[in-house]
């Protein structure tokens, strides 16, 4: 076939695939165990969420450790020191961020490793998974409840009681409220596998960001299957922040190869100073709605004080869940929201077209998520995704391959 001039086909890496599938739909195969099987607790989640990170780490530690990977793990390592710091300062077994960066670590430095057949295998799978339970749920919410009873799922692993005024059997944050924005489709927020509607919304804002940087190297079919996904999430979801982050990347095709790197650098101190804009002309903004999320953010970033930046007062940050950049910062330290500000700007490639359009809509989709809601940006669900699309796209196009077409091992290097 090679004589012939027909390239072969990629293998498919089938570890790869499992990980990044099992990644986005667990939750939902968990839900149907716990309803058709047997009842399951807290346990089940954390083991399920450890066996994926367990297997990307065996992945990663056969392939070795190469240079290409000294950013990922210092920023890992550094994370270890913090987490050890404010565990000790506060006396106290927390560990969430810290597990939210090692899903980074491990997603990131497998996409590396991952081919191009493996990686648009992974997103269609995890896209039809997604638009298949996502018309089910909107065509027989009945049939949808049936088949994963999300909210005794979400009362048996998270401990979150069922919503009093509804038998829907619905997770109670997707049953909204008559006030809140939404196009009138169906009479709830859906949620698809996730389950619970924020994922769903994450979900849509990773296949936008796959999309800018990835469609060229799609064939048809596969843009409109991921591009009716969008848009039946947006129309469904009510999800204000994806709705706007989807119109910017959809003009952001076309600008975004055109834009320098360090505007990712500087994208994070822009959003936080327009939210205190924002803030200054509705100071008393409380209202679940977009300028209230935003105008609650800063109110409690102005509400820290030093010993909070450094960490010395944890448990307070365990209330902010919709203010991400708060949250970090109780949770890790300021160092510890700095490290994942670098690390967003400048780990991912920006050499080529389809590099700077995944580094910009990167950027803005993390740090304008952090500014309306927590850290759900870190959830093994979207963000093994989006890290695994961040690796690939770093080390498989343009500059990136041509100047490292075979890695050396650190081992080695030092050798």
């Amino acid at each position: 076939m090679t004589e012939a001039g027909i390239a072969p086909k990629e293998p498919i890496q089938w570890g790869v695939l499992a990980a990044g599938v099992l990644a986005v739909t667990y939750n939902a195969i968990l839900a149907f165990i716990n309803h058709n099987i047997m009842p399951l607790s807290p346990a089940y989640v954390v083991m399920s969420e450890m066996l994926i990170l367990a297997y990307s780490f065996a992945f990663i530690l056969r392939k070795g450790i190469f240079e290409e990977d000294l950013a990922p793990l210092g920023y890992l390592l550094a994370t270890i020191l913090l987490t050890v710091y404010v565990m000790v300062i506060n006396r106290s077994g927390y560990i969430d961020h810290l597990r939210n960066i090692l899903i980074v670590f491990a997603f990131v430095v497998m996409g590396r490793w991952t081919n191009e057949r493996t990686l648009k295998l992974v997103f269609k799978i995890c896209c039809i998974a997604v638009l298949s339970v996502l018309i089910c749920e909107i065509v027989s919410v009945t049939a949808y409840v049936a088949l994963f009873h999300p909210a005794e799922y979400f009362e048996n692993t998270r401990g979150v009681p069922r919503a009093t005024y509804s038998d829907l059997g619905l997770f109670r944050g997707a049953l909204g409220f008559p006030d809140r924005f939404s196009f009138g489709i169906i009479d709830h927020r859906s949620s698809s596998i996730f389950l619970e509607q924020v994922s769903l919304a994450n979900f849509c804002g990773v296949m936008v960001i796959y999309l800018v940087s990835f469609s060229n190297r799609l064939r048809l079919g596969d843009r409109l299957i991921f591009i009716a996904t969008v848009v039946l999430i947006l129309l469904t979801n009510d999800t204000r922040t994806m709705l706007i982050f989807s119109i910017v990347c959809l003009s952001g095709y076309v600008i975004y190869p055109w834009l320098p790197k360090i505007l990712d650098f500087l994208m994070m101190p822009g959003i936080i100073a327009i939210g205190f804009i924002i803030h200054a002309f509705k100071p008393n903004a409380h209202d679940d709605d977009f300028v209230g999320r935003i105008s609650g953010t800063i109110r409690s970033i102005n509400a820290m004080d030093i010993p909070a930046t450094l960490g010395l007062e944890l448990e307070k940050g365990l209330g902010y869940v919709d203010s991400g950049y708060v949250f970090i910062t109780y949770s890790a330290t300021i160092f510890g929201l700095i490290l994942f500000w670098l690390f967003v700007s400048f780990f991912p490639a920006g050499q080529t077209p389809n590099q700077k359009r995944l580094c910009h809509s990167l950027s803005l989709f993390m740090f304008l998520n952090l500014m309306i809601g927590s850290t759900a940006i870190f959830s093994m669900k979207t963000a093994g995704l989006a890290w695994l699309l961040v690796g690939f796209l770093k080390v498989n196009e343009g500059k990136q391959r041509a100047a490292s077409p075979i890695s050396v091992p650190v081992a080695a290097a030092a050798r």
